[in-house]
């Protein structure tokens, strides 16, 4: 997709991140707002050192929340970190998909003219998520406590997310073995970027009563084949889901910068991932695992583009089985699929997720690309949706 002017189009500057932490972990009595806060105010300090803009110049802080207890997080967050009441903040909700589309709303927005400069991403607080329950007819009886919200009536299908990943392997075909073996090398490539420094940069301190949270707790440097052979169905009684390879839910929160091709120039950036194109898609919920690829065939569709033109590409890997079948309805090799490692070793915050694939995309694009490299970041979320963004390493034009 192309704009007449530089100032329409959408590029990610610079992004942070807290640690991710596994649920009841180190973060877990740290709560959403408070693991927000700290990342926006680096990547205001980072803007500020990068651009000289204060924060009073940012247009919107736009965050993608699923589990929280309502209200504005956003807001929140923004003001205990310190940024101007003057400054504006939403909260959206597309369960997992929620911090990826809060990105791409934010491009949407620079692209229609609305604004030149956005904070956008996501935060989750598995540990510290409220106890939900249904208020019932009579005061005297005792609340209707429950688990999730409902994402689809009866007559189509609301399985949990783990039964719907067995269905998807048994449905496509994807084997234990190659459950077992790409969540082996989600935790490897975690585990080999973590030692090489390629987390330390993004990586926001998060304090908490036992000191500064600053490294990714997920990752297991001893993990092997066999032990991951040893794990049980854990969802259905003959299924190949196990708690091996899937993910783990967890805390964290990350927020890109947002802006034009016009501001990053001026500002003298070096690169920055700029903005193709995005498109949501809707399937059956009882196969919702595949929603990410129904979302990039359409993207591709729309595009013009295919699986071949794709140089990177990350995918949320809430479960191995849904990556691989994803990956395999798109035609895209899965070594060519989260390089530095995924959920499988890093864990889930769900809101913020899918504002991981784009910073993930970024920083690696930045470290060893070429301009005009093309990116993809895809995820499949509860429901039977699915959402995929197109993006493009760019240099300036000077």
């Amino acid at each position: 997709m192309s704009f007449e002017s530089a100032d329409r189009e959408p590029v990610i500057l610079l992004g942070r991140r807290t640690a991710f932490a596994r649920r009841h972990g180190a973060l877990r009595t740290v709560t959403q707002d408070n693991l927000l806060a700290p990342v926006l105010a680096a990547v205001v300090a980072a803007v500020l050192s990068d651009t000289g803009l204060p924060a009073v110049r940012v247009d919107d802080v736009i965050i993608g929340n699923a589990v929280g207890g309502g209200g504005n997080v956003a807001r929140l967050a923004l003001l205990t970190a310190g940024l101007p009441v003057t400054v504006p903040g939403q909260t959206i909700d597309r369960q997992c998909g929620s911090g990826l589309e809060a990105i791409v709303l934010a491009c949407r927005l620079v692209q229609a003219g609305a604004g030149s400069l956005y904070l956008a991403g996501g935060v989750d607080s598995t540990s510290t998520a409220p106890l939900r329950a249904h208020r019932l007819s009579s005061t005297a009886d005792a609340p209707d406590f429950y688990d999730r919200v409902r994402f689809a009536p009866d007559d189509l299908g609301d399985p949990d997310m783990g039964v719907a990943a067995d269905t998807v392997a048994a449905v496509y075909g994807i084997t234990r073995a190659r459950q077992d073996a790409f969540a082996l090398r989600s935790h490897q490539l975690a585990v080999a970027a973590r030692a090489a420094g390629a987390f330390e940069e993004e990586i926001v301190a998060v304090q908490t009563p036992a000191g500064p949270f600053a490294v990714d707790s997920g990752p297991r440097p001893g993990l092997e084949e066999s032990l991951l052979a040893r794990f049980q169905a854990a969802f259905t009684p003959a299924g190949s889901v196990t708690a091996g390879n899937s993910c783990a839910d967890a805390d964290g929160a990350v927020v890109v910068v947002v802006t034009s091709r016009a501001q990053a120039d001026a500002w003298g950036a070096s690169g920055y991932l700029s903005f193709v194109d995005a498109v949501p898609a809707g399937v059956d919920p009882t196969l919702l695992g595949v929603g990410g690829a129904a979302a990039g065939q359409a993207l591709f569709a729309r595009t013009g583009l295919s699986a071949g033109d794709v140089d990177r590409v990350e995918f949320t890997e809430a479960f191995a089985a849904q990556v691989l079948a994803s990956l395999d309805l798109m035609g895209l090799p899965a070594d060519l699929a989260n390089q530095q490692g995924g959920a499988l070793a890093l864990g889930h915050p769900y809101g913020a997720s899918g504002a991981m694939l784009v910073l993930r995309l970024l920083q690696q694009a930045r470290t060893g690309s070429s301009p005009g490299e093309l990116c993809l970041s895809a995820l499949s979320i509860a429901g039977g949706l699915g959402l995929a963004a197109l993006w493009r390493w760019e240099t300036p034009k000077r």
